[in-house]
């Protein structure tokens, strides 16, 4: 393991951290922390423990997960195998979803031991850790680390993956828990950068709304998602949302997802009364009569009896299921996905992203650092653009020393009474210049934006669209999705049969009971044989 000198002179406590990982797109979360004479390892989802492993003797006193997601603990099997007395530490619900990670293993040994969560537990006569329930997934939790010395004392706080708010599976993080602690060191996750939400609940309806909408027009849907997690969130939003409930469906949930499933049963003593209390009086995932029906997804699963949702994971060969299938499909999609790669053979699909947060967007990060008031604020996990714009807030860089890790290079921590103003952060603003022409305006920016991973969605099509936000002019890219429906919504001749001049066509949608596109999306160049041309005072309702 090569780490950089410390710095630190003879009369300082050490403490600094050594991240193998930060979180960054395509990669996990492992960070090494040095506080005095202890090493602690704050999860370790890397797909490759070398690092960790090239010497005889053990890295590091204990392991930390904070939960269950294969980026913050896939590391942890390899990890034991090379050094099976490393202590590895977790909430007693994360010790139990755990061997989720390594469903292809025939034998998982009891990898780590349950720390009960508000409770503080010694790890060393100097050294206390404290769990706190953190959102975002069951058994997640923010580890509070406290050591004292006859010299000075250390407060940190690492969040792992954390959300304020409520899931359907999971409580929130609670401020109010935290807001005693007063950490030194706030190691804190970033995913969304500084994005703002709606409320979780808005995000629910607007998802539960639109598959409605979506089944409404003859469509079936393949809901493509991490197998544990997110997967069971929608399940129970399924079974549990008023627009659902008793409707004619099948959902069906395929064998990865469904070992998942099984796991959660065994956790429900530790899930939310709401949905403790839904168990009791119906099956929480399986049932085969109760609408809408849930069942385990085969080869053999009829999916053209009924309408249906599918839920399989995201990386698995789902499409083989629907190459065979007469439907007409609509992929869901969460907003990070990527557009799946069909193969040589295609099926009929339309591809639709949501959103259904799993961490805590910008407001709530800012929110949860002001109320902790640490000395440092050291942003993790999400795409490094994302948490460079963190970065550059004036209401963080005005309060706080921040730091942008990057993987095998050691960050120092130096606490004093006095707050050292932290260097700027790098330059996110582009200054540019604005040209009239006769008939058009050019503005000109620096060659450098492009080196920003944001500018390849944003000249995606070389076409932009520009509003007035106050006395701000705000461009926004074009994509090609909203190209293609702009261009099939061009107003066509009055004189013209098609779904443009029809007067059943209402927000792009045929509202004729009589036609065979009835409650389908037409575009406007689209025909059927009981068209009625638009009245005299009447204008299409796209």
């Amino acid at each position: 393991m090569s780490q950089p000198p410390s710095s630190f002179n003879n009369d300082e406590i050490p403490l600094f951290c050594y991240p193998y990982a930060v979180g960054n797109q395509g990669e996990g979360v492992c960070f090494l922390l040095q506080i005095g004479e202890h090493r602690l390892l704050l999860d370790c989802g890397l797909a490759n423990v070398k690092d960790l492993v090239e010497t005889d003797s053990p890295p590091v006193d204990w392991v930390l997960c904070s939960h269950a997601h294969w980026d913050h603990a896939r590391g942890l099997l390899p990890l034991h195998r090379h050094f099976p007395d490393i202590p590895i530490y977790a909430s007693e619900v994360t010790v139990q979803l755990l061997p989720l990670n390594w469903l292809e293993e025939p034998h998982i040994p009891a990898l780590a031991q349950a720390l009960p969560t508000r409770s503080r537990v010694a790890l060393a006569d100097n050294l206390v850790v404290e769990l706190y329930p953190a959102g975002h997934l069951p058994g997640a939790c923010a580890i509070a680390l406290t050591y004292t010395s006859h010299q000075q004392s250390y407060r940190i706080l690492y969040t792992g993956d954390f959300f304020l708010s409520n899931s359907r599976l999971a409580e929130g993080l609670s401020l109010e828990e935290l807001r005693s602690f007063f950490p030194d060191i706030l190691i804190v996750e970033g995913s969304y950068g500084t994005a703002r939400h709606p409320h979780r609940r808005q995000q629910e309806n607007q998802l539960m709304g639109r598959l409605s909408e979506a089944l409404d027009q003859g469509y079936n849907i393949i809901l493509p998602v991490p197998f544990f997690g997110l997967a069971q969130e929608i399940l129970v939003l399924l079974r549990s949302h008023h627009q659902f409930t008793g409707r004619e469906l099948d959902i069906w949930v395929d064998e990865t997802i469904s070992k998942a499933c099984e796991a959660y049963l065994e956790i429900l003593p530790h899930l939310p009364a709401s949905v403790q209390n839904f168990a009791k009086h119906q099956p929480l995932f399986w049932d085969d009569r109760v609408r809408p029906r849930v069942q385990p997804l085969t080869p053999d699963s009829p999916l053209d009896q009924h309408p249906a949702i599918i839920l399989v994971e995201e990386t698995s060969q789902w499409q083989d299921y629907f190459y065979e299938t007469n439907q007409h499909w609509v992929i869901f999609q969460p907003d990070y996905f990527t557009t799946p790669a069909l193969g040589e053979k295609q099926f009929s699909s339309a591809i639709q992203s949501y959103l259904l947060a799993q961490h805590s967007d910008g407001l709530g990060t800012t929110q949860l650092i002001h109320n902790l008031r640490p000395q440092h604020v050291i942003f993790i996990h999400g795409p490094r653009n994302y948490l460079s714009d963190l970065t550059s807030l004036e209401e963080l860089q005005n309060r706080y020393h921040l730091h942008l890790p990057q993987a095998k290079k050691q960050v120092e921590l130096h606490i004093g009474n006095q707050f050292i103003q932290p260097a700027a952060p790098p330059e996110t603003n582009y200054e540019g210049e604005v040209k009239e022409a006769e008939k058009t305006i050019n503005i000109q920016l620096p060659s450098s934006i492009v080196n920003d991973p944001r500018w390849h969605n944003f000249s995606d099509t070389g076409l932009v669209k520009a509003r007035w936000q106050g006395e701000e002019l705000v461009l926004r890219g074009l994509s090609q999705k909203e190209i293609i429906t702009e261009t099939s919504d061009e107003k066509l001749p009055r004189d013209v049969a098609s779904c443009g001049n029809c007067r059943h066509r209402k927000r792009q949608h045929c509202r004729n009971p009589a036609s065979p596109l009835y409650g389908f999306q037409v575009t406007p160049q689209g025909y059927c044989p009981v068209f009625e041309p638009l009245l005299d005072n009447q204008e299409d309702e796209s």
